[in-house]
C-alpha cells in the first residue's frame, strides 16, 4: 500500500512538471512566432524597397550617361547589374564600384536603440566594390557577413509595418536618418552614390585612404 501512495505522489509530481514545461514552451513558441511574423513582413517590405532601389539606380545610371556623354566622356563603364532574384545590385560609375544587397537577412534580427528598445528589422547593405568579387571563395554565411561589414558604406533597416519608418545609418559619419518606406529607395540610392562618387582617392603610401565631401 505504501508503494502505491508513493507511486501516486510521483505521478502527481510528474504531471505538475509537465504543466510547467508546457507553459514555458508555450511562452517560447509565442515569442518565436512573433519574431517569425515580423521577419516575414520585413522581408516582404525589404524586397519591395530593393526592387524600387534597382529602378532608382537605373535612372541614376541613365542620367549620368547623358551628363557624361554631353561632356564627350565615354559611358561604357556606367552600368547597373542585378541578379535574377533581385537580391544584389552592382553599380559601376567610371572608376567607382559599389553594391547593394539583401543577402544579410539569414534569420530574424533586431536593431538595438540607445533608449534600450529593439526594433525587428531586415537590412539592405550598401558596400564598396563588386559583391560577387568580394564574396568569392567565402566559406559560410559568417565569413560573408564579415566581408560585408568590412566594406559597408551604409545600411537601411526595414521594419515589418509598412507605416513605420526605416532607419538609414551611414557608417563613416555615424549619421542616422528616419525615412518613410515610400521615399527610402530614392533617398538611400542618392546618398550612397553621393558618398562614393562625391569623394575621391588618395595616392597610396602604405595604406589605402579615401576622402569624402
Amino acid at each position: 500500500m505504501l508503494n502505491n501512495f508513493e507511486s501516486f505522489d510521483n505521478s502527481e509530481t510528474a504531471t505538475k512538471k509537465d504543466i510547467v514545461i508546457q507553459e514555458r514552451v508555450e511562452l517560447i513558441s509565442s515569442h518565436m512566432y512573433k519574431q517569425f511574423l515580423d521577419y516575414q513582413n520585413s522581408t516582404i517590405n525589404t524586397n519591395d524597397i530593393f526592387s524600387r532601389m534597382i529602378d532608382c539606380l537605373n535612372i541614376v545610371s541613365d542620367n549620368l550617361k547623358q551628363s557624361f556623354s554631353s561632356r564627350g566622356i565615354t559611358t561604357q563603364n556606367i552600368y547597373v547589374e542585378s541578379d535574377t532574384l533581385k537580391s544584389i545590385a552592382v553599380v559601376n560609375i567610371l572608376w567607382h564600384k559599389m553594391s547593394f544587397t539583401t543577402r544579410c537577412n539569414f534569420q530574424p534580427q533586431s536593431l538595438f536603440r540607445d533608449d534600450g528598445r529593439h526594433i525587428s528589422a531586415n537590412r539592405i547593405m550598401a558596400i564598396r566594390g563588386n559583391y560577387n568579387d568580394l564574396m568569392q571563395d567565402a566559406k559560410d554565411k559568417e565569413e560573408e557577413m564579415t566581408r560585408l561589414l568590412e566594406n559597408e558604406i551604409a545600411s537601411l533597416y526595414i521594419p515589418p509595418d509598412q507605416t513605420q519608418k526605416c532607419i538609414f545609418k551611414i557608417k563613416h559619419s555615424g549619421q542616422e536618418f528616419a525615412l518613410n518606406q515610400i521615399d527610402a529607395p530614392r533617398d538611400v540610392v542618392l546618398k550612397v552614390v553621393e558618398t562614393v562618387c562625391g569623394g575621391g582617392l588618395y595616392h597610396q603610401d602604405g595604406s589605402v585612404k579615401t576622402f569624402t565631401v
